[in-house]
């Protein structure tokens, strides 16, 4: 990403990282399809496990953003054996931090089931789930540090395809576990978890035994397994505020959905037809997203601040022409969009406000995440928090009780009282418009500034085992799609 055309490099990395999305999300609803065939008490279950699950995942995601920031940025200075310590040091960091998670997760699973809500039927099919999800958490983190190392390198298709044989097993044995085909026992929900961990040991075996083979960019090599505090300080000092990003996106997620469900069962279920066609657009920019990560942790690196800035203006602009004219469709055919999930005329009409208010405003948003992208491959993971923050906890969630209920609030006094608008669900509708209007303003007012621009690698920091980068003192990786001019 160092040299040469930037957008066909931002599309060589990206659009395999949009197909691992997707491919993720058939694998999710897998689950919830064979999951479906046992009882609407085993996908109330697997549903509740969600924001959990999210949880999770956004701490997984936060040690690996710095990851990607880390390696980046020392394969850009060409630096490629701290490029290897920083892979091994985030093996290391994620297996404590998802053994005490599990362990934990075990030891507390009855208390955190009462506290999310679950009885009766209920609770029992989420027991049995998450006592085995627990058990299959540092596989999760394992597959996601192998993941990050590997696109800090500028190597986003073997994770593609590792996910694409994963989720692939796990469609195929899923119906087995779950329902008892063949010489396997029906375990319901428990089946789902099993077949689940079956298929993420298999992306995490695949996936270290790729990184110790050390020709896809990165090495993990046995001498860096040693804990090396200063440097797994270091991961955890960037990587948090993307933990805490992913949780405050989990929360006000729940937040917005509580809103609109207290509007009743036509909104609430044009909402969740919406949000799928948004999940669309928020896996595109994601992706895009993270390709713009690693092409600003690379320049950065390399010391070429004003070609990681020319990266990021070229994903932004072409995300966001790609998503605005999928809107475009949207608003133009609302009805057929809908009909392609319900036939409710109700909620086909609820559906129509929704696309026509919100899919305007989806190519800004993707612009936002684009930017936010920008901001983590420089490792100023704590500017990509305090925008996500803001653009929902800030311009979303409180402009939606604003708009969207009729309340009244008296300033003691003064007499003088505020009321609320009292817009109904299209308040919710608009408070997301405005959030997406008001975040990329935000963004790129940020973005300008130009305070990101540093990075977290301070020159050529050298390996203190042996000072010099890996094409010092071995033969460059060679031959694969990890060439440094990716």
């Amino acid at each position: 990403m160092t040299t040469g055309v930037i957008s066909p490099k931002l599309l060589h990395l990206a659009w395999p990282l949009v197909l691992g999305n997707l491919l993720q999300t058939v694998y999710n609803l897998a689950d919830m399809f064979w999951v479906g065939r046992v009882s609407s008490d085993a996908v109330a279950a697997v549903s509740l496990m969600f924001p959990l699950s999210w949880m999770f995942v956004s701490t997984a995601m936060g040690i690996t953003a710095a990851t990607i920031a880390l390696v980046s940025q020392y394969v850009g200075a060409g630096n490629d054996r701290m490029a290897d310590r920083v892979v091994a040091q985030t093996v290391l960091l994620t297996l404590v931090v998802s053994t005490v998670l599990a362990v934990a997760g075990l030891s507390f699973r009855r208390p955190l089931l009462d506290a999310i809500g679950a009885d009766g039927q209920v609770f029992a099919e989420a027991l049995a789930y998450v006592e085995v999800i627990f058990l299959a958490l540092p596989l999760t983190f394992l597959f996601f540090a192998f993941r990050a190392s590997l696109q800090g390198a500028g190597d986003t298709k073997t994770a593609m395809w590792l996910v694409f044989v994963s989720a692939g097993i796990n469609v195929v044995i899923d119906p087995f576990f779950i329902l008892g085909w063949g010489p396997v026992p029906a375990m319901g929900t428990r089946g789902a978890a099993i077949a689940t961990f079956i298929s993420r040991a298999l992306a995490a075996a695949v996936g270290l035994v790729i990184l110790f083979d050390g020709r896809f960019g990165v090495r993990l090599r046995p001498e860096d397994l040693t804990p090396d505090l200063a440097l797994q300080k270091r991961l955890l000092d960037v990587g948090y505020p993307s933990t805490i990003d992913g949780w405050a996106r989990s929360f006000a997620s729940v937040a917005m959905a509580g809103f609109v469900a207290r509007f009743g069962a036509d909104p609430t279920a044009a909402y969740g037809i919406g949000v799928r066609y948004m999940s669309v657009t928020w896996a595109v920019a994601g992706a895009v997203g993270n390709a713009t990560a690693t092409g600003v942790g690379q320049n950065l690196g390399a010391k070429a601040p004003d070609r990681a800035m020319a990266v990021t203006r070229t994903a932004t602009i072409g995300t966001m022409g790609c998503i605005l004219a999928v809107a475009a469709l949207l608003v133009v055919v609302p009805e057929r969009a809908m009909r392609v999930f319900v036939d409710n005329p109700d909620v086909i009409a609820e559906g129509v406000v929704f696309l026509r208010i919100m899919a305007p405003f989806w190519a800004l948003f993707a612009g936002v995440m684009v930017i936010q992208g920008a901001f983590r491959g420089a490792g100023n993971t704590r500017e990509a928090m305090v925008l996500s923050f803001l653009s929902r906890w800030i311009f979303r969630v409180p402009v939606a009780v604003v708009l969207a209920f009729a309340w009244t609030v008296t300033i003691p006094g003064t007499g003088i009282s505020i009321a609320a608008l009292d817009w109904g669900i299209e308040g919710i509708w608009w408070a997301y418009s405005f959030g997406m209007v008001v975040s990329f303003g935000v963004a790129v007012a940020w973005f300008r500034l130009g305070t990101w621009q540093s990075g977290v690698v301070e020159g050529r920091d050298s390996d203190p085992d042996d000072g010099q980068p890996r094409g010092h003192d071995e033969p460059a990786t060679g031959g694969s799609e990890t060439d440094v001019t990716d």
